[in-house]
């Protein structure tokens, strides 16, 4: 078994925190204990380019268990958690290539050790594995099923591949799964985002002006959360539906150009590059704070706010300070990637069970679906959301109602009205 890590001995301390993140759960161990039993990826080599955290090592464990074969790299430089990447080593036996702050070069260095595996499917976060095979792996498109994508910005990578017909296999869109985006993005990215930020400054939101850049699922979660916080939401959009509803839901929306006069801390949640650029540090707050919750570090234009900066020093673990030429000082969190993952734990892990389980069950569905499927981009199918929304409800003790027959008849018919 090959890996790369930082050191095998914090193994111990990962495998208890494993543990813990187990405990939250449910769902994914259920599938786990039915994977255990059925093999349904038995003789399948899974390649996962993923956070190395406790919740994805959870998830690499049920992928084993299923009987396939695991290699894991990280999906970001800054979010490995060190010992998590031992204990899946030393304690799962699962191929791990994953370093805390590991540099650009190292870490595609560690991209391709987990292709070097020649995988039947891949699972991303991201779309760097299948972006990788794209451009310098192709010869190992032939012996590909099939792939799972995380996040959004992965998505909009898959599709744009599938749009202009050169997508070499077919992809599950995970994070367009109702029990994905609807929670994880929402209430996931909201929490981590806020804990990060927190973390990382120990700043007091309360009465601080927070601004939010993209108003989706993951700036939705990170408004309402600053806003119970205290904080003065400010939104910054360009889609006029998601302006209209976040003033409606409350929140002040203005253009970056002028949110950036007045904003004391900033998070971008786009999946698009520059968002804040380098015309807008100028005009912000000297100790203004900016982070990024997006999966890449290039929403911030900080080759821009490099070129206009006369000093730059690490003022705490994650904040680095710039001073700009006329005086003013800008901190930029955790190198301007995810701020969760960089500074805090990522999402917690009850939320992330729902988000693996659709992993899991959709790398299954991969496995057996996969000649039917063409090269292009799916949905998860839509009774795999459900019995996770379903078996989520029961972990948690909660039930709903059923359709009695006249409802369902109701539904059914068109004659029926007032």
């Amino acid at each position: 078994m090959k890996y790369d890590i930082k050191d095998i001995k914090l193994a111990k301390q990962g495998r208890l925190r494993v543990e813990w993140a187990n405990e939250y759960m449910k769902v994914l161990s259920l599938i786990r204990k039915r994977f255990a039993k059925e093999k349904p990826l038995k003789g399948i080599k899974v390649a996962c380019c993923l956070h190395v955290t406790t919740e994805t090592a959870n998830l690499a464990h049920t992928l084993k268990e299923g009987g396939a074969t695991v290699s894991v790299c990280a999906s970001n430089p800054l979010s490995t958690q060190d010992d998590v990447a031992a204990t899946l080593v030393k304690d799962f036996g699962i191929s791990v290539f994953a370093i805390k702050g590991e540099d650009n070069k190292t870490y595609y260095k560690h991209l391709n050790s987990a292709l070097d595996a020649a995988p039947n499917i891949t699972m991303d976060d991201g779309a760097d594995l299948v972006s990788e095979i794209h451009k310098a792996r192709k010869n190992l498109a032939k012996g590909i099923m099939g792939g799972t994508e995380e996040t959004t910005t992965g998505v909009i990578r898959l599709k744009n591949l599938a749009l202009n017909g050169i997508l070499m296999y077919p992809i599950v869109a995970v994070n367009d799964a109702d029990t994905k985006h609807l929670f994880d993005n929402r209430y996931g990215t909201g929490q981590s985002t806020i804990d990060g930020i927190i973390r990382a400054t120990n700043v007091l939101l309360a009465g601080s002006n927070f601004v939010v850049c993209g108003y989706g699922w993951c700036g939705k979660g990170a408004a309402m959360r600053a806003r119970g916080m205290g904080a003065n939401v400010i939104v910054v959009e360009i889609d006029p539906v998601k302006g209209i509803e976040a003033a409606m839901d409350g929140f002040r929306v203005m253009p970056i150009k002028e949110a950036a006069k007045i904003g004391d801390v900033f998070v971008t949640l786009t999946g698009n590059v520059n968002v804040i650029r380098k015309e807008h540090f100028p005009t912000m707050k000297d100790g203004v704070i900016i982070s990024n919750s997006g999966h890449f570090n290039v929403e911030l234009d900080i080759p821009g706010l490099e070129s206009i900066s006369a000093k730059k020093r690490r003022i705490r673990e994650f904040v680095e300070e710039y001073t700009l030429k006329g005086g003013k000082r800008i901190n930029l969190l955790g190198e301007g990637r995810l701020i969760n993952l960089a500074a805090a734990e990522g999402h917690p892990a009850s939320v992330m069970d729902m988000s693996f389980a659709n992993q899991a069950l959709s790398c299954e569905y991969v496995a057996k679906n996969h000649k039917k499927l063409k090269k292009d981009v799916y949905r998860v199918p839509e009774a795999i959301d459900k019995e996770i929304a379903r078996l989520k409800l029961e972990s948690l003790g909660i039930s709903i109602d059923t359709l009695t027959d006249e409802q369902k008849k109701y539904l059914a018919s068109w004659e029926l009205g007032t």
